[in-house]
C-alpha cells in the first residue's frame, strides 16, 4: 500500500472503530479480507458500509469482530457470517462475530468509497 492509499481500517471512521492485535495477523489484513463480505441487500461490502465497529485479534490469531447490521431485524446474519468465515479462512485461526446494536448504525457511518459504490448502484447518498 502506498503512502497515499487509505487502509481498510483507516477508511472506517475512527470514532466508531477499534482495532487491536496481539497475534501475528494485522488488523489491516483482516479488514482487507472483510472487503469481500458483501451485504446481500445493498451489494456493498461491510467495511465500507461502516458495519464493523471493532476488531480484536488475540495471541492465538483468533479474531473477534464487533459488527452491526443496517437493521436489527435483518434476516441475513447467517449469510454474512458465512461470507466472513470464508473471507478470513487461512488468515486467522478462528473468527467470532459479536453482533452489537449500540451505537445504532446510520448512513453517516458509510465511508466515502461506500458512498461512491452506492451512488453507482443508483442510491442517493
Amino acid at each position: 500500500m502506498s503512502d497515499t492509499e487509505t487502509s481498510p481500517a483507516e477508511a472506517v471512521e475512527e470514532s466508531t472503530f477499534v482495532g487491536t492485535t496481539a497475534g501475528t495477523v494485522a488488523v489491516d489484513d483482516l479488514m482487507e479480507a472483510l472487503l469481500d463480505v458483501v451485504d446481500p441487500e445493498l451489494g456493498i461490502d461491510v467495511v465500507n458500509l461502516g458495519l464493523i465497529y471493532g476488531v480484536h485479534i488475540d495471541e492465538s490469531d483468533v479474531a473477534t469482530i464487533d459488527m452491526t447490521l443496517t437493521s436489527a431485524a435483518c434476516p441475513l446474519t447467517d449469510v454474512i457470517e458465512d461470507q466472513a468465515r470464508t473471507a478470513t479462512d487461512g488468515l486467522v485461526q478462528n473468527l467470532r462475530i459479536n453482533w452489537v446494536w449500540m451505537p445504532p448504525w446510520g448512513p453517516d457511518k458509510i465511508t466515502d468509497d461506500g458512498r461512491d459504490q452506492l451512488r453507482a448502484l443508483g442510491f442517493n447518498v
